[in-house]
């Protein structure tokens, strides 16, 4: 669009010419070489995704040479095709998954194909002219009953039994309907089911098992490392940061830190009750196998550690939430506590890594010895915020700031005063009476007072209310007849905010130490019920074993 001279020409693109160009800088986006390596790097993250695929494509691979070779494909004909539906339904990442999943599978085919038979038969005795009446009222009397059952709480675990009911007997009661023959359409699909869930366990407990115990062995002990590597992240950061680069928290996101790594893997810990109970749910159904040999192992008791543990985590992600927030207590009063903050932080990562090692060794060692150190280090903490408790107080800082104008103004007010009594005592000598005025001036406006040390004083009252202020405010908000002397109470409040963050912040340290307690009886109970190995027995079983071998 051209204009006069002096107008802006403004080209607008055509929507077809828009297109072409979303197109060409999608496509200069996509990187075919970025995206193999990050198809490398998740595969790389864990092999067990890789050998899970890879055995999916074998079970349905020897499902579907049912259908290819002609004898088996004569017997069963096309109710075959409900061997390949088996596997790809059933198969599950871990093999207590799967055994759930084939439970559930073969009891509602079981059930939906007695109840198809059932209402077959009573419908072909009844006639032709009822019959589809009776098929009609039970499927419509199976779908809301099963609806029903899968909602109910305490059968919510078996929701997608009564889901393979509900098709199931449907797709038999109306297949049978149409050919005349219900109850060999049932046993043929019913066989097929049964060959797809045989192939199917075959496949993904013999080759290459992946276990949902031992993923939940392998999460929890993680979850350890993960609560102490960001607990010592933490405190490290907190005692080295000097302000010199501290960003403002709205232009910051708390879950978007790249420079604490262990911090997410702590906010991972907290969001991983859901995939604990998942894991320990599907591993009730495993065979003993490996570390875990015995039956009846305590699963659910990983998923009580695994809430006390997150009890502590959250402590340590208040901790990270102190560490970046806005009011920050000064560099040089975090240092003042810095040996013993670090003292107790480090006996509490300690105790909790070596629990996350003992479950992973499955080891039990006493931990009355470290268990007493946390506490000891924890008392020195303790004992130094009170005994420095006049650190955190708007007093003291107010002792520091504003030394230099008190001492300032009594020096003027000395003077003054001192003049005043030798005038006085001159005039009493040469009248020998003291005479006072009725209404005495107060001491600030003596005229031998000058008004330079009055006007610097609140000069400097205000830089003082400035820099205290919180949220930060500007001098001339203070200015005379604004701000009256009864909110200075308020201001020194405000002052104390600051220092009272290193209070927070200690007294969450402390309130994490408090909570390892509980966290160290729920790992006692766990190795008690699963059995865990002494670790002095075992220790006293390899030295035997070194001298037999010598």
């Amino acid at each position: 669009m051209n204009g006069k001279k002096g107008s802006i020409e403004i080209d607008i693109p055509e929507p077809k010419k828009i297109k072409q160009m979303e197109n060409k800088t999608g496509n200069r986006n996509f990187s075919f070489k970025q995206w193999i390596q990050s198809v490398w790097e998740f595969c790389k993250g864990d092999i067990n995704r890789v050998i899970f695929s890879l055995k999916v494509g074998l079970a349905v691979l020897l499902v579907s040479l049912l259908i290819l070779f002609r004898a088996p494909y004569e017997v069963f004909g096309t109710n075959i095709i409900w061997s390949i539906l088996t596997v790809a339904i059933m198969f599950e990442y871990t093999v207590g998954a799967t055994f759930n999943r084939g439970f559930n599978r073969a009891v509602g085919s079981l059930l939906a194909g007695v109840l198809a038979v059932v209402v077959a038969q009573v419908a072909i005795c009844s006639g032709h002219v009822v019959e589809p009446t009776i098929i009609g009222a039970s499927i419509f009397l199976i779908g809301a009953l099963t609806s029903f059952m899968k909602l109910w709480p305490s059968l919510v675990p078996y929701e997608y039994g009564f889901r393979v009911i509900l098709f199931t007997f449907c797709l038999i009661v109306v297949s049978g309907y149409r050919m005349g023959s219900p109850v060999k359409t049932a046993m043929d699909r019913l066989y097929s089911i049964a060959i797809g869930a045989f192939v199917t366990v075959f496949v993904n407990v013999l080759i290459f098992p992946i276990w949902a115990g031992e993923q939940l062995h392998n999460e929890l002990a993680k979850n350890f490392d993960a609560v102490a590597d960001s607990l010592e992240e933490c405190i490290r950061k907190y005692l080295e940061d000097d302000d010199s680069d501290h960003p403002e928290f709205s232009k910051t996101v708390m879950d978007e830190f790249p420079d604490e790594p262990a911090y997410r893997r702590c906010q991972a810990t907290l969001n991983s009750s859901t995939k604990l109970e998942t894991l320990a749910s599907s591993a009730k159904w495993e065979p003993p196998h490996g570390r875990f040999w015995h039956c009846s192992y305590p699963w659910s008791e990983y998923v009580k550690v695994g809430a006390v543990l997150r009890y502590c985590a959250y402590e340590v992600m208040a901790l990270h939430g102190v560490l970046h927030s806005e009011i920050q207590a000064p560099h040089n009063l975090r240092i003042t506590f810095q040996s013993e903050i670090l003292d107790a932080s480090n006996h509490a990562a300690e105790l909790v890594r070596s629990l996350g090692k003992d479950i992973s060794n499955m080891m039990r060692t006493p931990k009355s010895t470290s268990l007493k150190k946390v506490h000891t280090s924890t008392e020195r903490l303790q004992r130094a915020i009170d005994m420095h408790s006049y650190l955190l107080t708007s007093s003291h800082d107010d002792q520091n700031y504003s030394s230099k104008p008190l001492t300032k103004l009594s020096h003027t007010l000395s003077s003054t005063l001192s003049d005043l009594s030798y005038s006085l005592s001159k005039d009493g000598q040469g009248s020998g009476d003291l005479e006072l005025p009725l209404n005495p001036q107060p001491v600030g406006t003596l005229p031998s007072a000058p008004a330079q040390a009055e006007s610097y004083h609140e000069v400097m009252k205000k830089q003082q209310r400035r820099l205290h202020s919180w949220p930060s405010r500007e001098v001339d908000v203070f200015d005379e007849g604004v701000l009256e002397m009864d909110n200075l109470p308020r201001m020194r409040a405000l002052e104390s905010t600051t220092a009272l963050s290193l209070a927070t912040f200690t007294s969450l340290l402390i309130e994490f130490v408090a909570r390892l307690d509980h966290l160290v009886e729920s790992v006692n109970d766990l190795a008690v019920m699963a059995r865990f190995k002494d670790a002095g027995v075992q220790k006293y079983t390899e030295i035997l074993i070194q001298n037999q071998t010598q």
